[in-house]
């Protein structure tokens, strides 16, 4: 459907060499700006998701202490 919409407003701008923005800018505009808000909502959304780590744990990059080897 969006194509045929590109389309149609493709073929009915004006022959001339003056460029305008007219209606398909708008629409590609504000279809990116729905599109960042969904994103941003479903980025929050996955961000809740994930649970803090506990103190005591490695933290990421960090190697954690080989364990040490008792004598027998």
């Amino acid at each position: 459907m969006t194509f045929g919409v590109l389309a149609a407003v493709a073929a009915s701008s004006p022959a001339s060499n003056d460029v305008a923005p007219g209606v398909l800018g708008f629409l590609v505009v504000a279809a990116m700006g729905v599109a960042l808000v969904l994103l941003l909502r479903s980025m929050n959304k996955q961000f809740r998701k994930i649970t803090p780590e506990a103190s005591g744990a490695a933290k990421p990059g960090q190697a954690e202490e080989p364990p040490r080897e008792t004598p027998e």
